[in-house]
């Protein structure tokens, strides 16, 4: 089946208009475009690091790694623990002063540190 030239170029632009939408749609309500500043995150990672270390490594195994986290798993770990879905005696009451922007800022911080973690080559 052979479509006119027009008809072609219309059917071209209502898919580029489509997936410009798509494309946008998920942009806005991405949480991983997180709006917090990792700058203000240092300074709010403070109390962190007695447990999670400057580095975000971790003072010990049963202190999980932060650094290169994802910044909406961060977000979510953190919304969670100051909500009281996410058990964690300690955590809750580190997170229960955290403001919504404190906790963007933090996993901002985080989730742009290096990890150190990777994949092992073959």
């Amino acid at each position: 089946m052979k479509l006119s030239k027009s008809l072609r170029r219309l059917l071209l632009q209502s898919a580029a208009f489509a997936v410009s939408g798509f494309v946008l749609n998920i942009s806005a309500s991405s949480p991983a475009l997180a709006s917090g500043d990792a700058a203000a995150g240092k300074t709010k990672s403070a109390t962190c690091t007695a447990c999670h270390g400057q580095d975000g490594l971790g003072t010990a195994s049963e202190f999980p790694i932060l650094a290169g986290q994802y910044a909406s798993y961060l977000e979510q770990a953190l919304i969670q623990y100051k909500n009281g879905s996410r058990k964690n005696a300690i955590m809750a009451g580190f997170a229960a002063g955290l403001s919504e922007q404190d906790i963007k800022d933090l996993a901002a911080f985080y989730s742009a540190m290096p990890s150190g973690l990777g994949t092992p080559k073959p």
